[in-house]
């Protein structure tokens, strides 16, 4: 009997032996989880400055929020304005991390002066539309009706990639605009407008659907021969470029297209 009690014993702690092995082997190898609201395995904090173009300021202030809840600890501090205007501001030492363009030609000024960290990538599309006051009081139908004598038309300055845009519109169509002033940015004409002291301008259709009742949008065919793609990438002088990469991914991840797209923008 003592002996049976010993063998039994042996393949006991065979089996115990055995068992601890496996266990053990699996606990090197299985994953570990990121923490909620993290990028690889560091948790995102700190401050993303994102300069961005006029016409993206409703739908980025939508998508900072949502990145900010998604990632506690961060905060997004968004600067708006004509692309060009920031161009300038970020070439003269502005301390931005993110830069949104309106357009490929002021992103390409940031990418030849060595500023722009990697490639840009295009998240978004934007076309003209004209925007008239709810009553219309110049009659508006088309976009020839913009150059009948007495239309007080505001228009964007040619810098501006509106204002680019309703270059290449007008060279296109063949109509030849006199504006009575031009802006420095879409939000600009779009606010000479609403306030009555223009009879039309030329915005992105994002913005006449963005200003509501307030304005009445007329599309016109001719919007098609200037399609705007916005492009967005990190700053080659950014302090934080990994939150920089975390907010362009979420701006081109699926729910930023959809609020994107929510807004009135096209797909890339």
């Amino acid at each position: 009997m003592r002996t049976l009690h010993l063998k039994t014993s042996i393949v006991g702690i065979s089996v115990a032996v055995g068992l601890a092995g496996v266990l053990a082997a699996c606990g090197t190898t299985a994953p570990t989880a990121a923490p909620s609201g993290t990028s690889g395995s560091a948790q995102l904090s700190g401050t993303v400055t994102v300069f961005a173009a006029a016409s993206l300021k409703a739908t980025f202030t939508q998508l900072a929020k949502d990145f900010e809840a998604k990632n506690p600890g961060t905060k997004v501090a968004l600067s708006f304005a004509g692309s060009s205007d920031l161009v300038t501001q970020i070439s003269q030492g502005a301390p931005a991390d993110v830069f949104a363009s309106a357009d490929t030609k002021n992103m390409t000024k940031l990418a030849d002066a060595k500023l722009v960290e990697g490639t840009a990538t295009n998240f978004a599309t934007n076309v003209l539309e004209i925007a008239v006051p709810p009553s219309n009081p110049a009659s508006i139908s088309s976009l020839a009706d913009l150059a009948k004598p007495g239309v007080k038309v505001v228009t964007c300055a040619s810098q501006v990639p509106c204002g680019a845009a309703t270059d290449t519109v007008e060279k296109a169509s063949g109509v030849s605009l006199t504006p009575v002033s031009e802006e420095s940015s879409v939000t600009d004409v779009l606010g000479k407008v609403t306030s009555g002291e223009a009879d039309a301008g030329l915005v992105y259709v994002t913005d006449v659907k963005g200003a509501g009742d307030n304005v009445k949008g007329i599309p016109f065919p001719e919007s098609d021969r200037a399609v705007n793609i916005y492009p967005i990438a990190t700053v080659g002088t950014s302090k934080n470029k990994e939150l920089a990469a975390a907010f362009i991914a979420a701006v081109t991840s699926e729910a930023g297209s959809q609020v994107l797209s929510d807004a009135g923008f096209g797909a890339p």
